[in-house]
């Protein structure tokens, strides 16, 4: 990366034990790159803004756990490629006391349920300072990660129902990166740059797509959103970190992956932290914060090629770093280039709609009709999966076969009103879950403020024109420019997608998931616009709340840990396949141990494993579960005794440094009678990398 010094940190610092944490400022200033004669008012303390930045740890069981994303029951986790971070930014406006907590965290999504207990946390701990309206969370949309963190029933289906112990490692998570960035808070800048991205994403819908308008189609000429918005954080004059918008979707690896990992934008954020700053997440706080968010990512796939698991190659491991690089190199030439700053006041104002119960106005609505959103249905479209990402039951999208006509006549289970059809049509109705309670119907909608951009914050996965359409509407209500409003999806809830109406009527993949009618798009419209200026006219509103979780949500059918034991004449730790005496760079390390069930102690903020490289008389970790070089699997070997294994690999760098090395691993059991967790570490023998 011609940005950066070649003598600066590399992989092969990360290699040689990290760089050096305490030398403070220093790396992100120098590694990094700042321009210190730029930046004399900022290193005075005379700014209007205190700048905070933190990291948490977010992964959830990493095994016998449903994963979230793709909605196939056989998709269980069985092991770790990467650990899940949240990265937080705190920006407090020092003239009013205005803040704003905002996190993007590497996951599928972030549950309605799991933004309240976040806040409710936050606000236990800090009183009367955050609270609904100024807490933000978003997801990644990684499809990757541990399932079961919804009180909703439809998301909790696939995953065997809520799973408690991944709930906590989520909002654990994100409370401790907010934390971080709240007590990180200096006086410090934002500024702004922006660049074009084009090969990282693919319209995955391009029949719905064309079905838009030639002035909405005119502003995607490549059926693509290629923009990408970066926001470069300072405190004083040393760069602290930096957050880009960019849509795609978090799909690289495909629904036959049973390793947790942040796919593209994880490894984009672990790139640039770890890989090219050395910087070491289990050694504290780091110095630079990269968060990579979505935007309007709804039909935008990472897979050039259009099949699961494909483009830029038919590897989905390469695919993860090619994708991923492609996001960081362009986020960190905006980020070089971002010279515009960010000034004004901050703001935020959020609320509770009922989005299955809306009356939308005339003015919003294509057809210029007065409609109405209803309680959520699933089309059959949405069963049948994104092919381009994930196919579900094996039937094409669109569905509009002989089949397909004789389902549309049989009436819905459980039986669902003639309007609230009509308002679906033309979709295929299949099951109207918002009848019995099974999807959300009170999500919050958010705008944030900071400076001049607006921030619009929405639960669902809306497509590029619906998300063209909503930064329109909200700029023209608060009489902006459009490019200074910015549409964030997966933020403070999920419920599924929104497409136009024009791509609704030809129920691809997304319009059958646009869950609670054709015109839902338009009832955002109007919510998020009336809310905007609310805001901006200084009016308050109730925040409300999302009301008790539903019983369905919070069944669990998955049994716990009973007992863990090792086989006969062995014993926990103990290592059943070691590496072998020595390899090149380029090849794989592994290492086999007799383990306990890794939901005995989940590790949040440590690691299940360590590769060790000999220093003198020490042993100096260089890689953990954290970093994209290694993998931990787990295997149940005999269900009745309670046996089961960890297989470590550790794929060698090119430019790993010669010497000892060996792999560490980190587990726990439960005892069969008393239940009790111990925990144990296995070491391996040494070998040699030369």
């Amino acid at each position: 990366m011609a940005m950066y010094d070649e003598t600066g940190p590399t992989r092969r610092n990360v290699l040689r034990g990290g760089a050096a944490l305490g030398v403070g400022g220093a790396l992100a200033a120098t590694a990094v790159g700042s321009a210190p004669a730029a930046d004399a008012a900022e290193a005075s303390g005379d700014s209007a803004y205190l700048v905070g930045r933190g990291i948490g740890d977010t992964t959830g069981a990493c095994a016998e756990n449903g994963m979230m994303g793709y909605s196939m029951p056989q998709q269980i986790d069985n092991g770790i490629s990467m650990r899940l971070r949240a990265r937080a930014f705190v920006v407090v406006d020092q003239a009013t006391g205005k803040r704003i907590a905002w996190c993007v965290a590497d996951q599928a999504l972030i549950p309605v349920a799991a933004h309240a207990a976040i806040v409710a946390k936050l606000m236990a701990k800090y009183p009367g300072t955050y609270d609904y309206t100024n807490v933000c969370v978003t997801a990644t949309h990684s499809h990757s990660t541990p399932g079961g963190c919804s009180h909703d029933f439809i998301y909790n289906l696939a995953i065997l129902g809520f799973q408690q112990q991944t709930f906590d490692a989520m909002v654990d998570g994100f409370v401790d990166a907010i934390s971080a960035a709240h007590e990180d808070l200096k006086p410090g800048s934002i500024s702004v740059g922006h660049t074009t991205l084009d090969d990282a994403s693919r319209n995955r819908s391009q029949k719905a797509f064309d079905l838009n308008p030639d002035s909405d189609k005119q502003h995607f000429p490549e059926s693509i959103d290629p923009h990408m918005i970066v926001w470069r954080f300072k405190q004083g004059s040393k760069d602290v970190g930096a957050i880009s918008w960019f849509p795609t979707h978090g799909t690289s690896l495909p629904n036959t992956n049973l390793l947790v990992s942040g796919d593209n934008k994880g490894y984009a954020a672990w790139s640039w932290e770890r890989e090219q700053l050395g910087q070491d997440y289990l050694a504290g706080q780091p110095d630079f914060v990269a968060a990579f968010a979505q935007s309007a990512a709804g039909d935008m796939s990472p897979n050039l090629e259009l099949k699961p698991g494909t483009g830029p190659t038919d590897d989905p491991w390469q695919n993860i770093a090619i994708i991923g690089d492609r996001q960081k190199t362009a986020m960190q030439q905006a980020w070089k280039s971002a010279t515009t700053p960010i000034t004004g006041s901050i703001g935020s104002i959020a609320t509770y709609i009922n989005i299955g119960d809306i009356a939308i106005d005339s003015k919003w609505t294509p057809d210029g009709k007065e409609h109405h959103t209803t309680p959520a249905v699933i089309g059959a479209s949405m069963l049948a999966g994104s092919v381009e990402d994930g196919p579900g039951l094996g039937y094409p999208e669109g569905w509009t076969g002989p089949l397909a006509k004789l389902w549309a006549m049989l009436p819905s289970m459980p039986p669902a009103p003639g309007w609230m059809l009509a308002e679906q049509q033309p979709k295929l109705c299949t099951l109207p879950v918002g009848l019995i309670d099974a999807a959300p119907d009170r999500v919050l909608i958010q705008v944030l403020k900071i400076g001049q951009f607006h921030i619009v914050c929405t639960p669902c996965e809306v497509t590029i024109v619906a998300g063209l359409r909503i930064r329109r509407s909200v700029a023209s209500e608060l009489g902006v420019p459009i490019d200074q409003v910015m549409i964030q999806s997966y933020s403070n809830g999920y419920a599924e997608y929104v497409t136009t109406p024009e791509e609704y009527a030809s129920q691809q993949y997304e319009g059958g998931s646009t869950l609670y009618g054709r015109y839902e798009l338009c009832a955002y419209q109007q919510e998020l616009s009336s809310l905007a200026k609310k805001l901006q006219d200084g009016d308050s509103v109730p925040v409300g709340s999302a009301g008790a979780p539903s019983p369905l949500g919070m069944i669990n059918l998955v049994p716990g840990v009973v007992y863990d034991n090792p086989p006969l004449g062995k014993k926990f730790g103990q290592v059943t396949s070691q590496p072998k005496a020595s390899y090149s760079r380029g090849t794989q390390a592994k290492a086999v141990f007799v383990t306990g069930h890794p939901k005995n102690n989940l590790r949040r903020g440590g690691t299940f494993l360590e590769v060790q490289r000999k220093v003198g008389s020490l042993w100096k970790r260089v890689q953990d579960d954290g970093d994209f070089a290694t993998k931990f699997t787990w295997k149940r070997t005999d269900v009745i005794l309670g046996a089961s294994t960890a297989t470590v690999t550790w794929d060698i760098p090119s430019d790993a440094t010669k010497g000892s090395y060996r792999i560490v691993h980190h587990g726990a059991s439960k005892a069969p009678l008393t239940g009790k967790i111990s925990e144990f570490t296995g070491t391996s023998a040494e070998f040699t990398v030369s």
